[in-house]
């Protein structure tokens, strides 16, 4: 491997008379080119909207995933450039266990029907929160964390370059200041001239880069207020799945022509037919004849004979069968 022995010299030096140049500021006894107010707001500006940005997009994203777990995964497989698995959310998980205890306690019973409704319908909110969390990260925080990767990186590293650059000017500064003979003063001027003409380049690089910081807010405005967008938008489809929900359970509970609070009882004029009736309460069989109840679980009925008895129908729940009372019961169909 070629060496450039001048260069790491060179190098070396420049850095060294760098660190020279920032202590004695530090200690009050060497001089520091100021910028201009103009460009120090310029850059007071940016520094505000890195900052802000860094904490709105860390923000929002707990918002969207308040699993840190989940959003330290996430950001695992972006670094690594690979595509997340798949992940259900907590709505979804929640309607899957509703609908296994549902199928548990019974499809047929109110019960039962109502939690694999209600976990049907926690499924279709689970999907639509996941939908959300993906159209909002496209919108807002993606674009929010491209500034910052892109621009914003850009920024500062032409700002710590002017920094060089001006550490080399001062440093030029004060050499010429302390040139005593005619011979070294020539030299030191003329790396003066040089130090500050890439100074003043620099600055005007850094200077161009931070005026477009106003760009970047009306971007991110635009960003913000498709934001609001996508999360109304979230918002109302979540109102409507519930309201259908809410219609869903309402029909499960209608009984045309009944009172839903008043029992079954010997007047209702019916054919010695098999009828759905609700369970109003629990219910334990007296002896071998009689079958136990559940509160809120779907039962077929009929009467016991050919004239209705006062006391008991006879009921059936799948193979169960035998007498039920008839004041635990009300009728559904």
């Amino acid at each position: 491997m070629d060496f450039n022995v001048k260069k790491i010299v060179k190098d070396a030096g420049a850095a060294i008379s760098r660190v020279v140049q920032m202590t004695e500021e530090k200690l009050g006894t060497s001089e520091k080119t100021e910028l201009d107010a103009h460009f120090e707001n310029l850059w007071d500006r940016a520094d505000n909207t890195r900052n802000w940005t860094e904490k709105l997009v860390r923000n929002t994203e707990a918002v969207l995933i308040p699993n840190p777990g989940n959003r330290i995964e996430d950001f695992i497989y972006e670094k690594i450039d690979k595509k997340r698995p798949s992940r259900l959310s907590n709505l979804e998980y929640l309607g899957l266990d509703m609908i296994e205890a549902g199928n548990m306690f019974g499809p047929g019973t109110a019960y039962g029907s109502s939690l694999i409704k209600v976990g049907q319908w926690e499924q279709k909110l689970g999907q639509n929160e996941r939908d959300f969390i993906g159209s909002a990260a496209m919108c807002f925080t993606q674009p929010l964390r491209k500034f910052l990767d892109t621009e914003m990186k850009t920024i500062l590293k032409e700002k710590n370059l002017l920094e060089t650059k001006r550490l080399d000017l001062d440093a030029c500064k004060n050499r010429v200041r302390k040139a005593r003979s005619m011979l070294g003063q020539p030299t030191a001027e003329r790396d003066l001239r040089i130090a500050q003409s890439e100074f003043d380049r620099q600055a005007e690089i850094t200077k161009l880069l931070l005026e477009g910081i106003g760009s970047s807010h009306a971007a991110h405005q635009r960003c913000l207020l498709e934001f609001v967008e996508t999360q109304a938008r979230f918002y109302s489809q979540c109102t409507t799945i519930m309201t259908d929900l809410q219609r869903e359970l309402a029909s499960m509970s209608s009984m045309p022509g009944v009172d839903p609070n008043s029992p079954i009882n010997p007047k209702n004029e019916w054919n010695n037919e098999m009828r759905k009736a609700r369970v109003i309460y629990d219910y334990d069989a007296q002896d071998t004849t009689e079958m136990s109840l559940m509160a809120n679980e779907i039962i077929m009925v009929k009467e016991l004979g050919d004239k209705p008895n006062e006391d008991y129908l006879y009921g059936e729940r799948g193979h169960q069968k035998g007498k039920v009372p008839r004041a635990f019961l009300e009728f559904i169909s």
